[in-house]
């Protein structure tokens, strides 16, 4: 009986070791304060540069975000949404009146137009011996002028001539490149109310959704026709807006061959750019960028590879790029190759090889440049202020959220208005130890473990069956001896 209850407590215990413990922000080894905006309920945050240099996991599974009482706040982790930036930009328009002539049509019938070379409209005039040919108002050309190509005109303001009281009309805004195919865009109604007192402007513009055009044309739907004292075309442009950058630069060491140099890389970093800081002035080197991989390794991404056969066994170097590098001076000046475009690529050590013919010595080894785009982290802002965020667990599993779950029914534009969170010097976690290698999500150690405790088990359990038996054998030799 015994040893059955001192088995089961061992059952237990294997259990215990094999669950996982209560996530604790004890538990990593490094933690950066987080300071979150007062009253925002939702907060994003760009990951600091020193996550990607100190946590353990390639996929930052070991990231946490904590409230002061160790209460582990829900987030989502992505790259940084695309955001723009809108310009706006005022033009006037030349005026030019058509008068005797139909206002609408696929063209303009008994009317001269003269342009230059370059398309600038030179004049508007009625033809001579044209029916009709009166001096009444029917139309205004206008001639915005050549466009940027990332500008697009989004409205016209109408400003009326002087001491102009109340005036109402219906207007019709056509637009075209050419001046002869005419698309029209929208119509409105233009008016002002004046008084003794003061002008009130009650509409004075059109708008429309942006588009590209050079020559509108303005006719009258209802009113009287007015030569405007100017009109003037608002333009838009949108401007990508970057995401912020993190870099770091990595010292090299030589590598076994004559010609290479390793470069220790931290695992979480997601390079998607690379360059090298040459040490001397007038350096052109060509090199080859890779990574050493086990032979199971099949790659996936290359840039001007050169192939090479690989081991049956072992590790062999995986060329990802080859390219030139090179620093010139030239009339008191320096040309430098700047940091090269690559796949995202996350490896523990990047290595560098060179021909023969251009060896590197300690003293003009070159420093290893790698750049990438931080992700940003949107948590909910729940529990007691102040916050942290910690990191540098290789035992830890994944806990990031579907952004829908940690900021449901928010819109895009509402997503992209979300106050920032900034984050404080990085801090190590006194007296935590390094936490213990172990397969995906810790599941090996706690597999050992539970193995163990069951082993164990089986041991007592063991020994203890065998005392009993041995104690029930002397037992029955005792009562043997008493009935002789």
């Amino acid at each position: 009986m015994k040893a059955s209850l001192i088995c089961c407590s061992l059952l237990v215990a294997g259990a215990a070791l094999a669950a996982p413990g209560q996530d604790r922000p004890q538990d990593y080894a490094w933690n950066m304060p987080i300071q979150s905006p007062a009253g925002a309920g939702i907060v994003q945050l760009t990951l600091p540069r020193e996550v990607y240099l100190h946590a353990s996991s390639a996929s930052l599974a070991d990231l946490r975000l904590f409230d002061a009482d160790g209460k582990r706040l829900a987030y989502a982790i992505g790259a940084p949404p695309a955001q723009s930036a809108t310009q706006r930009t005022n033009i006037p328009a030349r005026i030019f009146p058509v008068t005797g002539a139909p206002a609408t049509g696929d063209g303009l019938q008994g009317i001269d137009i003269r342009t230059a070379d370059d398309g600038r409209l030179l004049s508007v005039s009625t033809r001579a011996g044209t029916a009709a040919a009166t001096a009444a108002l029917q139309a205004l050309i206008l001639d915005l002028g050549k466009q940027a190509q990332d500008k697009r005109i989004a409205a016209l303001r109408f400003t009326p001539p002087a001491r102009t009281d109340n005036y109402s009309a219906q207007v019709l805004l056509e637009v075209s490149d050419d001046l002869k195919q005419w698309d029209a865009i929208g119509t409105t109604t233009l008016n002002w109310l004046s008084n003794s007192d003061t002008q009130t402007l009650a509409n004075d513009s059109i708008a429309f959704a942006p588009r590209a055009f050079r020559y509108a044309r303005l006719s009258w739907q209802a009113g009287e026709p007015l030569a405007f004292a100017a009109i003037t075309a608002q333009a838009v442009s949108e401007t990508d807006i970057a995401a912020p950058r993190a870099s770091v630069v990595l010292q090299g060491l030589p590598g076994k061959q004559a010609n290479e140099w390793r470069y220790a890389t931290p695992l979480a970093m997601p390079a998607d750019s690379i360059a090298l800081q040459l040490t001397q002035t007038n350096t052109v080197l060509p090199v080859t960028l890779g990574v050493y991989r086990q032979n199971s390794y099949v790659p996936r991404h290359r840039l001007h590879l050169r192939q090479q056969a690989r081991p049956a066994q072992g590790a062999y170097f995986d060329p990802l790029l080859s390219t030139t590098f090179y620093r010139i001076g030239l009339d008191g000046k320096e040309r430098i190759s700047g940091d090269l475009a690559m796949p995202v690529t996350q490896t523990n050590e990047w290595v560098l090889q060179t021909s023969t013919e251009h060896p590197l010595s300690a003293d003009n080894a070159p420093a290893l440049r790698l750049s990438w785009t931080p992700a940003t982290v949107v948590f909910l802002a729940s529990g007691k202020p102040p916050y942290q965020l910690a990191f540098g667990n290789g035992n830890a599993a994944a806990v990031a959220q579907p952004l829908a779950q940690v900021a449901p029914g928010f819109r895009a534009d509402e997503l992209l208005a979300l106050k920032t969170a900034s984050a404080g010097q990085l801090k190590p976690n006194g007296g935590v130890a390094a936490p213990a290698p172990a397969t995906k999500d810790g599941a090996g150690l706690r597999l050992t473990a539970l193995w163990a405790a069951l082993l164990l088990g089986v041991a007592v359990l063991g020994f203890f069956a065998w005392r009993l038996l041995s104690q029930m054998k002397e037992e029955q030799g005792s009562t043997d001896k008493h009935e002789h």
